[in-house]
């Protein structure tokens, strides 16, 4: 025991000196470490050539600086210089075998094609297999001995190091949880609170926040825990922008009320997400005109799965309404809205696969349950995808919209509430102009005598955070697989809000509708898609790699715009929005046309649909949607296909 603690010891005296040296010094011995591998190798391929040692001058020198000259470029081209020694495996190895095989084509090639002379053509085979054995076994013993040492002391550390921001009566739960946790090791806390400066809590100092640097730099600290549930919005997210700009992992606490009732343990705490950073204050919204509307009523909701559609549900089954019809044409998407409501005791839904462009199926759905209100969110959204299959998206967008607003008017359904996008203003691309498209078939119904038994509404926002198809789970995705991040353009912007704020006003704006309204949410500033990349991974407490920090965790590639895309959106056609009783949602003046064109330009587009002229249905969107200006040529999968 004597010995192995004295060895355990001599391994801590090389190890740790070693692992408190700077990444580009490691890397700098790794390299030196190879250079001396490479001779070696050439040198003991001589003895098992000639059966004799060497000198390491003349001819075997010239061999050892080619080995040193194809060998390090090779292995820094196959990222042998980018691994973490200490948590170098499998994967390594495997570089190591590749990049060791690359090596030894050239190598051996050099130096049996050249016939250097006193060099044997043996020398060129043998010291590309020697070298491989020698640079395998050099990762492997570094991460036996770093790798141990590395676990040994983040074990007697704590997974991570870090400060409680807040050393209120909040902040101290935090630190008893964490006492009984080995997630993490609590070094201390910030506060605001120039009283308590320099004090101690629970045996651990209080810090004022301007020493957050020196804490970071000194005592390691990787998380900040935030644990100030009374202060101001504002005040929280200069606070995590400052955590964000350190390199630091911050994590928030949950409810209030899981505070409360002492149900808080340490796995309870969540990162701050890109969500937290945008998110907004809360909506405020009329109860009393919301459950009027809802509450002992029919209600129906179409693309009952989508991400819109099922958030709809959720809100809606909170109101109680008489019944909840989810209409839904994905199997999948309509049992898991429906499992999801049932689970939380929500037994009034009826689940209904159908899709909104089969009249037939629609209209006996409506005459068997009469519902008093339709939230209409079946849609094709996803841009390249509608701009690649035009016709599918043309069909579902826009012909679904009419069959079931004319049904609605038919079956005396009070409200019908479209949900819009902003892409419907000025658009670039067919997913755009079809959501005008269908704006306008139902401000056309809201000038005839349909509107007398019908409200037609429409709600326009841009993107939600978390939706299918937003950039925000693409962005999680790709920062979990170590990069690169994709964007399409540096300047390219949109607006977002969440998902259950969107929904709020879109049921608000429901409740607000007289008829052919056009609402506009407010969806605050534009955020660049660029920065919000670089926010995510700051928020992942990793690193951008750019030309000026080349060290970094996670690149962000440019990729081009794709068909139909525009760098900026717009939520207003023209520029007199008009208020409404609630600050969050105005009304647009927008243009519209008759009815009796409408339903003459609806049966020629289904009648293009049908016999797929793709050329003529975009002709009919570019006269009907005046706005509407393709950026890109038609690209429909088919059209090309069959061209």
């Amino acid at each position: 025991m004597v010995t192995n603690a004295l060895l355990g010891n001599r391994m801590r005296l090389i190890a740790n000196p070693l692992l408190a040296l700077p990444r580009s010094l490691k890397r700098a011995i790794a390299i030196g470490v190879d250079v001396a591998l490479c001779a070696l190798t050439v040198w003991i391929a001589y003895y098992l050539r000639l059966s004799e040692w060497v000198p390491l001058n003349g001819r075997p020198m010239l061999a050892v600086g080619l080995s040193v000259a194809l060998a390090i470029p090779v292995f820094a081209a196959f990222g042998l210089y980018r691994i973490v020694f200490r948590h170098a495996g499998a994967d390594a190895i495997v570089s190591c075998a590749i990049a060791c095989a690359v090596y030894a084509l050239g190598y051996a090639a050099l130096i049996t094609a050249y016939g250097f002379e006193l060099i044997p053509r043996t020398v060129g085979l043998m010291q590309p297999a020697l070298l491989f054995i020698a640079v395998a076994a050099s990762r492997g013993a570094t991460s036996l001995l770093l790798g141990r040492q590395y676990r040994g002391i983040r074990a007697a550390h704590g997974k991570a190091r870090a400060l409680i921001y807040g050393a209120g009566s909040t902040g101290r739960q935090i630190a008893e949880a964490m006492a009984i946790s080995d997630e993490m090791r609590i070094v201390g806390f910030i506060d605001d609170d120039n009283s308590l400066h320099n004090s101690q809590i629970r045996r651990r100092r209080v810090y004022a926040p301007h020493d957050l640097e020196m804490l970071v730099a000194e005592k390691g600290v990787t998380d900040v825990l935030l644990a100030i549930p009374t202060a101001r919005r504002a005040r929280r997210m200069e606070i995590i922008e400052r955590l964000k700009s350190m390199e630091l992992r911050v994590r928030i606490l949950p409810g209030l009320m899981d505070l409360a009732h002492g149900t808080f343990q340490a796995s309870d705490l969540r990162e701050v997400t890109i969500t937290d950073l945008l998110q907004r204050p809360p909506v405020p919204y009329d109860d009393g005109a919301l459950h009027e509307h809802v509450t002992g009523n029919v209600i129906m909701v179409t693309g009952a799965g989508g991400s819109i559609g099922s958030e709809l549900c959720r809100q809606i089954a909170a109101m109680k309404p008489r019944r909840l019809l989810l209409v839904e044409r994905s199997e999948y998407a309509l049992y898991a809205i429906h499992n999801e409501l049932q689970a939380i005791g929500f037994e009034m839904s009826v689940p209904l696969l159908a899709s909104v462009t089969d009249a037939l199926r629609m209209d006996s759905i409506l005459a068997a349950w009469r519902p008093h209100m339709i939230f209409h969110a079946a849609a094709y959204k996803h841009v390249p995808l509608v701009e690649h299959n035009p016709l599918e998206g043309l069909r579902n967008n826009v012909i679904g919209t009419a069959v079931i607003a004319e049904l609605a008017a038919r079956y005396d359904v009070r409200d019908f509430v479209l949900i819009s996008t902003d892409k419907a203003v000025r658009p670039t691309n067919t997913m755009g102009a079809s959501k005008r498209l269908a704006e306008l078939v139902l401000q056309g119904l809201s000038q005839t005598e349909a509107a007398q038994r019908t409200c037609f509404s429409m709600v326009r926002f841009g993107n939600v955070l978390g939706s299918s198809g937003s950039v925000v789970p693409l962005f999680t995705r790709q920062i979990r697989k170590g990069g690169p991040i994709t964007i399409t353009h540096p300047d390219i912007t949109r607006y977002f809000m969440t998902i259950p704020e969107a929904v709020q006003l879109v049921l608000q704006a429901g409740a607000m509708a007289r008829g052919g309204e056009v609402f506009v949410l407010d969806m605050g500033d534009p955020v660049r898609i660029y920065d919000l990349a670089c926010n995510m991974v700051r928020l992942s407490g990793l690193t951008v790699r750019d030309a000026s920090h080349p060290e970094g965790d996670i690149e962000i590639r440019t990729v081009g715009l794709r068909p139909g895309e525009k760098l900026f959106e717009e939520l207003l056609i023209g520029n007199s929005p008009m208020p409404t009783a609630h600050p969050r949602i105005m009304q647009a003046t927008e243009h519209s046309l008759p009815w009796s064109r409408i339903s003459e330009q609806l049966a020629r587009l289904s009648e293009m649909i049908a016999a797929g002229d793709v050329s003529g249905a975009r002709t009919l969107l570019q006269k009907n949607v005046v706005e509407f200006t393709p950026t890109s040529d038609i690209v429909d999968w088919v059209a090309n296909g069959r061209a």
